[in-house]
C-alpha cells in the first residue's frame, strides 16, 4: 500500500516485497529498507561502472563524463550511508526533527548526484551512454522511492 504513494510503485513493490517479513507493518522499517536497497544498488552500479570504465573500447570523450559520474556515485553512497546511520537513531529520539531533516537532505543530495551523473552523458551517442543511463535511472528511481517512503514516515510520525 505504501508503495502506491511513490513515483515508481511497481519498482517499489518488487524491490521491497522480499523484505516483508523484516518490515511487517513498520513505516520506519519500510523507509529504512528502501534506503538500504537504494544504497546497495548505487554501490553495485558504481562497481559495474568502474569495471566498464576500465574495459577496452571506452571513447576518449566518454572518459571525463564517466570519471565525473563515478565521483557523483561515491558522493551518493556517502550520503545514503549517513542517512542509514541516522535512520537507525530515529525511533524515539529527542532529536527526531533534526535527524529526519538531515536524512531528507542527504537523500535529496544523493538523488541530485545521481542525476548529475547522467547529465554528463547528455548529447553523447553510444553504447556507454545507454548502459550508464539504464543503470543510473534504476538507482534514481530506487532513491526517489526511498525518499518518498521517508517523507511518508515523517508525515505519520513527525
Amino acid at each position: 500500500t505504501s508503495c502506491s504513494t511513490t513515483n515508481y510503485p511497481s519498482l517499489c513493490f518488487t524491490s521491497l516485497s522480499s523484505h516483508t517479513n523484516a518490515i511487517q507493518t513498520s513505516s520506519r522499517l519500510l523507509a529504512q529498507t528502501a534506503l538500504s536497497v537504494a544504497l546497495n544498488h548505487v554501490a553495485l552500479t558504481s562497481s559495474a561502472l568502474v569495471r566498464l570504465s576500465k574495459a577496452p573500447g571506452m571513447k576518449p570523450r566518454e572518459v571525463g563524463p564517466m570519471n565525473d559520474c563515478l565521483e557523483e556515485l561515491t558522493d551518493s553512497i556517502d550520503e545514503l550511508k549517513r542517512s542509514m546511520g541516522e535512520m537507525s537513531q530515529l525511533n524515539g529520539s529527542p532529536n527526531y526533527a533534526l535527524l529526519i531533516s538531515d536524512i531528507q537532505t542527504w537523500v535529496s543530495a544523493a538523488l541530485t548526484d545521481e542525476d548529475t551523473c547522467m547529465d554528463g552523458f547528455d548529447g553523447k551517442a553510444g553504447n556507454t551512454k545507454n548502459v550508464v543511463r539504464g543503470r543510473i535511472l534504476n538507482v534514481v528511481h530506487l532513491t526517489s522511492n526511498a525518499l518518498s517512503l521517508i517523507n511518508n514516515y515523517n508525515s505519520l510520525h513527525g
